[in-house]
């Protein structure tokens, strides 16, 4: 599957200035939003309002109108991604297989009242309804926010880490972080078992890919063993192809996204509440990075 001639010109680099990230379209109906907003992809509020969300409108602007040419009664073509198939993979930079993303650049945010309602909570709250599935390759360490944003995505493919660690953890009770609203919804939505959920919360446990695996928070490991890091990202993403190319089909009703609005209802309301619901309050450290 090749894609076609009738696409945005990828790859489109966003904002086009500096930009933090990269979207790429390497079989029809299939994009890539690829992070690299330095070597640990963190979420600040340049990334998330000028990069991210910007990103997300390109892929499902594209998405909608490939679906809708066959709604409009031209000729179906699947061959060229116009049958209204679609999936999304967010991967941490390409270049190397250290970070997803580290999070929040804490200092940056901490003392932004607005930085959640009107950047990061809307962000998880489009991921969460978003129209096509979309797929987290985490391709290195996922801490924090980092997890969050995985954790907002419908699937999620990691690293084995046989050739470097790869951790998911959520911190904040190591540097006395109080948790915003929405990550104990978005963590909630995603997590049932409230052993599990302790683990994550209150314990900070650092994850191992085989133990993410087990716990159901990855659903599926990309094999590294013997890998080079020029090929280590590579390999994730491409793992991760597999299972977006598995799952394309699902949106082509057009109820993808307004299912999972429903379904993750009270999450969504969560995450929606209002500011002084979503107060971050300083840790007693101020070195000390969400």
């Amino acid at each position: 599957m090749t894609p076609s001639d009738q696409t945005p010109g990828y790859p489109l680099s966003l904002p086009p200035d500096i930009p933090l990230l990269t979207i790429s379209y390497p079989l029809d109906g299939v994009w890539v939003i690829e992070l690299h907003n330095g070597e640990d992809s963190r979420l600040t509020k340049r990334m998330v309002d000028d990069a991210l969300r910007p990103a997300l409108d390109v892929v499902e602007k594209h998405w909608t109108r490939n679906r809708s040419s066959v709604s409009a009664g031209q000729k179906k073509d699947t061959s060229k991604g116009v049958d209204g198939a679609g999936a999304l993979i967010i991967v941490g930079k390409r270049d190397q297989d250290k970070f997803f993303s580290n999070g929040f650049e804490y200092e940056s945010v901490k003392n932004n009242p607005r930085f959640l309602t009107e950047t990061a909570n809307p962000l998880f709250s489009r991921l969460l309804t978003f129209p096509i599935p979309t797929i987290a390759a985490i391709n290195g360490h996922c801490f924090a926010a980092g997890m969050m944003l995985a954790l907002s995505c419908d699937y999620r493919v990691m690293t084995d880490g046989t050739r470097k660690r790869a951790w998911m953890c959520m911190n904040e009770i190591h540097f006395g972080a109080p948790w915003p609203l929405s990550f104990t919804a978005i963590l909630n939505a995603r997590v049932s078992d409230p052993s599990l959920r302790r683990r994550i919360a209150l314990e900070g446990h650092r994850f191992t890919p085989s133990e993410a695996l087990a716990a159901g928070m990855v659903d599926r490991l990309a094999s590294l063993n013997g890998t080079g890091v020029e090929h280590a990202t590579e390999i994730v993403l491409n793992e991760a192809i597999k299972l977006a190319m598995e799952v394309s089909a699902l949106p082509k009703q057009g109820v993808w996204g307004a299912i999972k609005t429903f379904l993750y209802r009270d999450c969504l309301e969560t995450v929606g509440l209002d500011a002084r619901s979503h107060t971050i309050l300083p840790p007693m450290s101020t070195s000390a990075k969400l």
